[in-house]
């Protein structure tokens, strides 16, 4: 994917940006051109292991308020679920951290949006309960300070509570689509009151807990035999999206790999690994109101990437303005 945001390195830069920093040079193999925000090589290091390295864009280069030092988020999650193995939550080992930039292993398998037509049934839905297994692992990782929000983010984007916390996001978000004029399809004043409405719901989490929020099937990878049988999750990747707060938020993009009411194989994964995502009508009206954040989220950051593809620009508005639509019967 192309966006304003990628940097890129020839090889020979990269070679020396990561000598110079581990000591350790590299042999530049492809881009992986899957992602959407950060730059990702992958490399095969001078002491023979293959590993990826993930560029943040520059420092003059515009980008959304959530997403400034996000690279930090996407190290801390490594860095948590190495001091967590029981967690159960399988992901890259991260092998050096520098100053814009991310070493981390090869994962074993493909991304799952790769495989979704190759998988059999009986293994998807198998898959889907692991999966929830590893996300309820992934949820029982808690900041030290206890604060909702953005951990690598400004203080804006963080709170001591979850209401007031993500009315700095989505508030963060507003000025950012008027910052590049993002066609949002509703007034700012009416998300604030929309936001403000669920104020009731977003009271009832009272606990953070890191939420992913961007595990839509690409970033899941997989292992399949050539049959489409015997399928499993090797390892989620791209954490740098991650926020501390409701565990629910992560059904949003969990949804776009499948099921995630109450009877589907996610739940029942991730209910049998002890998680809880909640029920009734203060849970429902939560979930509604992370989907307007992503359809937020999603509108607005066509304008600093540069997005013009007209489907796409099309997907995106028509999520946010359905999550609207939900809202409003709401109240």
């Amino acid at each position: 994917m192309l966006s304003n945001t990628k940097r890129q390195l020839a090889p020979a830069d990269l070679d020396a940006l990561l000598r110079g920093s581990t000591g350790i040079g590299c042999r530049l193999e492809a881009e992986l051109t899957d992602g959407w925000f950060n730059t990702a090589y992958r490399v095969l290091l001078d002491d023979g292991r293959p590993a990826v390295v993930k560029l943040a864009p520059h420092d003059d280069v515009p980008v959304l308020r959530y997403e400034r030092g996000i690279m930090a988020t996407e190290a801390m999650v490594y860095r948590l679920a190495a001091a967590s193995p029981d967690r159960g939550v399988p992901m890259p080992e991260l092998l050096h951290a520098g100053d814009g930039f991310l070493v981390i292993s090869m994962l074993e398998g493909t991304p799952w949006d790769k495989l979704a037509d190759k998988i059999a049934p009986a293994s998807e839905s198998l898959l889907r309960r692991e999966l929830g297994r590893i996300v309820a692992g992934l949820h029982r990782l808690t900041p030290e300070d206890g604060r909702f929000g953005y951990p690598a983010a400004e203080s804006a984007l963080s709170a001591a509570d979850w209401r007031t916390a993500f009315a700095g996001m989505v508030e963060a978000l507003l000025e950012d689509a008027a910052r590049w004029g993002s066609s949002l399809g509703v007034t700012p004043d009416e998300v604030r009151t929309l936001v403000a409405e669920g104020g009731y719901a977003l009271d009832e989490v009272t606990e953070p807990r890191l939420v992913h929020f961007d595990l839509w099937p690409g970033n899941v990878f997989v292992h399949m035999a050539d049959d489409g049988t015997a399928a499993r999750v090797t390892g989620l990747i791209d954490h740098e999206r991650a926020f501390w707060g409701d565990p629910a938020a992560e059904l949003v993009s969990l949804a776009f790999g499948g099921e995630t009411g109450p009877d589907s194989a996610l739940v029942a994964g991730y209910t049998d690994a002890g998680g809880r995502f909640g029920s009734g009508p203060a849970f429902r009206h939560r979930l509604t109101l992370y989907g307007l954040y992503l359809g937020l989220l999603l509108v607005t950051e066509c304008g600093p990437r540069g997005y013009d593809d007209a489907d796409h620009l099309a997907f995106c508005r028509n999520y946010l303005d359905a999550r609207v639509t939900e809202l409003r019967t709401l109240r």
